[in-house]
């Protein structure tokens, strides 16, 4: 907790300002009783009017100095809180940004929405109250006890005596409370996960039937949550009811022994009055505290969480002396690719990936990777970017080692198209010109004709204006993978990686997709990673893989007459006469 409370630093002005508000308003509670007590035992008593609306009205000041503190102390507090907590945010977005795959399959991506959202939020909370509660708690609790001190020291023993009983019970509540924080946000991590499955396969789970054992899990993390939060403030409701209970009996104690005294002449009526309104001062003292002592284990515990992710460092890092060329075209990317003995295991994996491979790419060129399920094609396409950094071995760009160069240089080079499409909400324009923000609308437009999305988009309402929805959903897996390599045409990169990214076309528009892009890409440096034979038989280059090996490197018709497996693979898609 108290290393996040480093990023309050911008805001200690306010800080200051509201521990000094808070303490003036303090002070004018703590005074106010005095001055009652004073009403009553020199006015009242006597019967001295003047001394009444004189008192009252220097009452009346105090009381409105208090409240105008007051006010303060809660504008700037939020104000700081609110601040900190948006700047807390900015920070954990802006380094899990930096992450590499590795570091958010690490944590998961349901529990980084989570601290980045409800943890956070927990903290601010929290520093909104510590910043008030910190200074008036102990100020108004001891304060208290040395103003009801100065008025009867026989009478002050019962509100000492019950003070280290309220301390004791929140102790004993609190270091029972926080291990069970910290199992609730894990329970809300679980809970964010199942539910973002849910949500993200619905269509999955419809296609076979399974919402009924979606529903039994939402239900079982849903009731882990609910039992873990039902033990917590099970505890934390017994507290209140407890230390209401125990200062009762005080002010029953302070009543009766009160009454005592005036009886025999040791204390007056107004000093009793304002002996039980520090009582209350005192217990009211106590029961913010323990509302902080209820709060901060849970922040303590979102705080953990919070500097956990802080602390964990990418993998993936631009070194200090990193080649950060200028983008001109003199010393831009030229795209010569080469893998020279690489090898990758992915953490945690016991078997490699890749294991030696060593190939060429140039600028003009065309080169596919072609192999069976699991072969290691995707990951072959994942460490150019550097998405994954080679375990062995090196991948080079215009002979120098990717990780010698910032990943920014590296990633301006190259054009994309993964797997799995990804579009994000917004027009379609603005999906295609994510790829380049400097993109013009004949650029858009010229984008779109060649990745053979045109046609479609001259058919939707709104054209280039159309909404896309939240992951594409309002468009065909084909329309995605187009507008997908319309966002990767847009940016004219040195390096096009094509990962599997025509699966989802049928073959007349692939094929005229890929006549269309040859002269867009004639110095430019073309993988493609590929199922399809027809996709891949007109690279200038095919690389077969089997078992994350190379089995193969050649053309079409070197591979089909010496290869067993591209033969294979061929002879399971193609017919006799198509091969022929």
């Amino acid at each position: 907790m108290m290393k996040l409370l480093r990023y309050l630093k911008p805001y200690r002005v306010a800080v200051l300002l509201v521990v000094l508000f808070v303490f003036l308003q303090s002070l004018s509670d703590l005074y106010l009783p005095t001055l009652l007590a004073d009403i009553v035992d020199k006015g009242v008593v006597t019967g001295d009017t003047p001394y009444i609306w004189r008192i009252g009205g220097f009452m009346l000041l105090v009381a409105l100095g208090g409240a105008a503190c007051s006010v303060g102390a809660s504008y700037l507090s939020a104000k700081a809180a609110g601040g900190f907590g948006r700047d807390l945010r900015s920070r954990l977005f802006a380094h899990v940004e930096k992450f590499s795959l590795h570091e958010f399959d690490k944590i998961g991506t349901a529990s980084l929405i989570t601290r980045t959202t409800n943890d956070i939020t927990q903290v601010q909370q929290v520093l909104t109250m510590m910043m008030r509660v910190m200074v008036m708690a102990p100020l108004m609790c001891f304060g208290g006890i040395i103003m009801a001190l100065s008025r009867d020291v026989q009478l002050s023993t019962i509100i000492i005596a019950i003070v280290p009983v309220v301390a004791l019970i929140i102790l004993v509540v609190t270091s029972r409370t926080l291990p069970l924080f910290k199992l609730q946000q894990k329970r809300l991590d679980q809970l964010n996960l199942v539910l973002r499955e849910h949500l993200t396969g619905i269509r999955v789970i419809r296609a076979f039937n399974r919402t009924g054992h979606e529903q039994q899990r939402f239900t079982e993390a849903n009731r882990s949550l609910t039992d873990t939060a039902v033990k917590v403030n099970r505890m934390m409701a017994a507290l209140m009811p407890l230390m209401f209970l125990i200062v009762n009996f005080a002010s029953i104690a302070i009543l009766w022994f009160g009454g005592m005294r005036i009886d025999s002449g040791a204390m007056e009526v107004g000093d009793l009055m304002a002996f039980i309104q520090y009582a209350w001062q005192i217990l009211f003292a106590l029961m913010f505290a323990s509302m902080m002592f209820v709060m901060v284990p849970r922040a303590t515990a979102s705080a953990a969480r919070i500097q956990e992710v802080f602390n964990l460092q990418p993998d993936i890092t631009d070194k200090p002396d990193a080649a950060a060329r200028p983008n001109d075209k003199q010393n831009a990317v030229r795209g010569n690719i080469e893998f020279r003995g690489v090898s990758f295991r992915y953490p945690g994996a016991e078997m490699l990936a890749l294991e030696n491979i060593s190939f060429q790419a140039s600028p003009g060129e065309v080169t596919a990777i072609i192999g069976g399920t699991g072969s290691g094609k995707s990951t072959m396409i994942n460490l150019i970017p550097r998405f994954y950094d080679a375990s062995q071995g090196s991948v080079l760009i215009d002979g120098i080692d990717v990780r010698e160069m910032t990943q920014q240089q590296l990633r301006s080079s190259i054009g994309l198209v993964p797997q799995k499409a990804m579009l994000f909400t917004g027009t379609i324009t603005d999906n295609i010109r994510f790829g380049y923000e400097e993109a013009t609308d004949e650029d858009i437009r010229h984008a779109a004709e060649v990745a053979q999305a045109s046609e479609f988009i001259g058919r939707m309402t709104d054209g280039y204006q159309s909404t896309i929805s939240q992951g594409g959903s309002n468009v065909s897996g084909g329309q995605k993978q187009r507008l997908s390599i319309a966002r990767a045409i847009v940016r004219k990169p040195s390096i096009y990686l094509f990962d599997d990214s025509f699966s989802a076309l049928d073959f007349k528009t692939d094929a005229n997709l890929r006549a269309a892009l040859r002269p867009e890409t004639t110095d430019a440096t073309v993988i493609i990673v590929a199922q399809r034979v027809s996709t891949v038989m007109d690279a200038d280059r095919i690389i077969v893989l089997d078992d994350g090996r190379i089995a193969g490197i050649g053309t079409h018709r070197e591979l089909l007459d010496s290869n067993p497996v591209y033969r294979e693979i061929v002879t399971s898609q193609l017919s006799e006469e198509e091969i022929a």
